[in-house]
């Protein structure tokens, strides 16, 4: 089968390494691809946001099974396109996508459904809600969470600690367009405190399967520190989501979540997100994402030992599957641009992957490759490390035992993956 991957992070790089081991895969073109992706087979210069192009260019190479892999083609409809032209493809439509691409569809869905969340307001109106803002006064010791309803690159969230931060934030969203439209409306909820977990599930709509806990880490630097950022890197499985808990979100909020969009008229087929936290009245949704996370997809697909096209097929034709997954652990961390998540350089050469052992893979996120086939940094994420151990600290030891041997101008990455998170 020739197989079009629709994207060009870290995420889509390691779903195409996953992919083109399928035995089902005979060619694999990624749109717009990066570095590591252009390894695995051909890169066709269409931007993820290209629907028509995209759908143009499965019509007309024989494409047989398109995977929209990435946030914006996923909002932007490009399920509905392909499936109106015959296309078979994986990923959930525009409608059900917007579990994702709004944030206040996805806090009004949970509400409606008695899905457990933070409480919350939707505002539109700037002064409204710097004066909903004003009344819930973080001088009393719970921050001020303020989110873009829309998609914002993963930057959308803000946590404010005092009245004058969220004004600014606000302004900055709403009037200033920080987030460009996504900014217009915003969500404002309630500060909730516990133990992030990330978990991702398979589902055909009606069937869900749950993949391997994960935790991210998401603020830049070492301790927690500094700004929140897409992911600095990754572990799995995570220890203290038990087995009561695992239970008792599938109950609560997995089924729930995909009765609710079957109900609603918006079946739910792919991959879908849920950032928890596990707070001591129980677990809560944080946010819903619409397809793999990324860096969590680096750390979960190694451990994946069944077939994932064969996985992904069965669920676009709504048919039963038993994913079977490694018992192992797995760390990933993730090395950026100096200056990451924000002003930060690109074209620096990297070098010294040719150093690093074959029990490590390199999933590449912001690279490109130029004339003479040298790698080159072209984004705030660049590569991220993944192995895999009997225990977690045998993964983390891996990866750090040989994480400075890649080397760019600027590189950075977090010391202290798996060892602390915020609470």
């Amino acid at each position: 089968m020739h197989i079009l991957l629709v994207g060009g992070g870290g995420r889509e790089h390691a779903i195409g390494w996953k992919l083109a081991q399928s035995k089902l895969c005979s060619k694999l073109t990624s749109a717009p691809g990066n570095g590591g992706l252009a390894a695995l087979g051909e890169r066709a210069p269409i931007r993820a946001t290209e629907i028509t192009k995209l759908v143009e260019y499965a019509k007309t190479h024989g494409v047989d099974f398109v995977v929209a892999a990435s946030d914006d083609p996923l909002a932007l409809g490009l399920v509905d396109a392909c499936k109106a032209a015959g296309l078979r493809a994986f990923g959930p439509t525009k409608a059900a996508a917007e579990l994702e691409w709004s944030k206040a569809f996805a806090k009004g869905f949970m509400k409606r459904h008695g899905i457990p969340t933070a409480s919350y307001e939707v505002f539109t109106d700037c002064d409204e809600a710097v004066a909903y803002a004003r009344s819930m006064d973080p001088s009393e010791g719970k921050p001020i969470v303020i989110k873009a309803d829309g998609l914002a690159v993963g930057k959308g969230a803000v946590i404010t600690k005092s009245i004058g931060e969220a004004e600014v934030t606000l302004r900055e969203m709403m009037l200033d367009a920080k987030f460009g439209e996504s900014g217009k409306r915003v969500v404002i909820e309630e500060y909730m405190t516990g133990r992030e977990v990330t978990a991702l599930c398979f589902t055909d709509g009606e069937r869900i399967y749950p993949m391997p806990p994960s935790r991210d880490h998401k603020r830049a630097l070492d301790g927690d520190l500094g700004t929140n950022t897409g992911g600095m890197g990754v572990i799995t499985p995570v220890p203290d989501y038990t087995t009561e808990i695992a239970e008792r979100c599938m109950r609560e909020i997995f089924l729930p979540t995909t009765d609710g969009m079957r109900q609603e008229g918006r079946s739910f087929s792919g991959v879908l997100y849920f950032e928890l936290m596990l707070t001591p009245d129980g677990p809560k949704v944080i946010e819903y994402n619409a397809r793999f996370g990324d860096p969590e997809a680096q750390a979960l697909l190694p451990l994946l030992e069944s077939d994932l096209l064969e996985l992904m097929l069965a669920i676009e034709a709504g048919e039963p599957v038993t994913p079977v997954w490694s018992d192992e652990a797995c760390a990933c961390v993730v090395v950026a641009s100096g200056g990451y998540p924000d002003a930060y350089q690109t074209g620096k050469p990297i070098s010294g992957l040719d150093k690093i052992p074959s029990e490590i893979v390199v999933f590449h996120a912001g690279t490109s490759v130029d004339a003479a086939g040298n790698y080159l940094t072209s984004g705030g994420r660049v590569l991220s490390l993944c192995a895999k151990g009997k225990t977690l600290d045998d993964a983390l030891r891996t990866v750090y035992r040989h994480i400075d041997k890649v080397r760019f101008e600027g590189a950075f990455y977090r010391k202290d993956i798996g060892k602390r998170v915020t609470v």
